[in-house]
């Protein structure tokens, strides 16, 4: 595959080492930065970009809404967590012109842990739930994407009138059954941790993901573009990619 990496974070540079490791060629980034290695560097999308395969976008908001928002035909796998609801409008547009596929965690496992999630919360509904993230020092958002994420899945498997708290120490009051706490943790080179912990009388149940390195969502990336370049135009998430 030729490919187009739109943001060159810690991430795309994963998958840039990846994706040559694998035959594949990175024809380009765009990016705000000067420099992307030894790779072309575009600074915006009315550059004069190469004809590639697939787009991988591990960016921001913004450069995210500017490729959706380009004449780019590409099919593209975008990663980009935040402004969720802004972003999947400009997502659901984009793929009537082009396959489209999103996910806020690139890791199989993460997909797994999510339909996990749907299935055990239903069954645990007496049970009080918290969740926890752990990211490096170096990430902005929080909470996390695939934190959202599995919050979402807890809310449509089961708990529709949930009450997300983020700041528990700012209330001095019992839990309300209907919260949900949200935890993010930002400390030294933590990759990824996600826990979702189901506590009821006298037991815990805690269900968790811990990513080892970032290679796992460069290698679900790679794999996730070579399958959409040969998709029809839609969206896709993992959920419909192998239909």
């Amino acid at each position: 595959m030729d490919i187009l990496l739109v943001g060159y974070g810690a991430m795309n540079k994963r998958v840039a080492v990846l994706a040559e490791e694998q035959g594949h060629r990175v024809a380009g980034v765009v990016t705000p930065d000067e420099k992307a290695d030894q790779y072309p560097v575009f600074s915006t999308f009315d550059d004069t970009l190469p004809k590639v395969d697939v787009v991988i976008d591990f960016s921001h908001p913004v450069l995210t809404t500017a490729l959706l928002e380009s004449s780019i035909t590409a099919p593209l796998v975008i990663a980009t967590t935040g402004e969720k609801d802004r972003l999947a409008e400009l997502m659901q547009e984009k793929a009537q012109t082009q396959p489209v596929f999103f996910s806020a965690n690139m890791s199989y496992g993460v997909h797994i842990l999510t339909e996990i999630i749907k299935y055990a919360t239903p069954l645990l509904e007496q049970f009080d739930i918290e969740m926890i993230e752990k990211h490096h020092n170096q990430k902005v958002d929080a909470p996390s994407g695939t934190l959202v994420k599995l919050y979402d899945a807890i809310v449509e498997s089961a708990k529709p009138a949930a009450q997300p708290v983020y700041d528990r120490h700012e209330a001095s009051e019992k839990r309300d059954p209907k919260e949900i706490g949200i935890s993010s943790i930002r400390g030294g080179t933590i990759v990824g941790e996600h826990e979702v912990i189901y506590a009821g009388h006298d037991e815990v149940i805690s269900i968790k993901h811990s990513a080892q390195s970032k290679d796992i969502f460069a290698s679900g990336a790679l794999t996730v573009a070579q399958t959409l370049q040969h998709k029809q135009n839609g969206y896709y998430t993992y959920h419909n990619l192998g239909e």
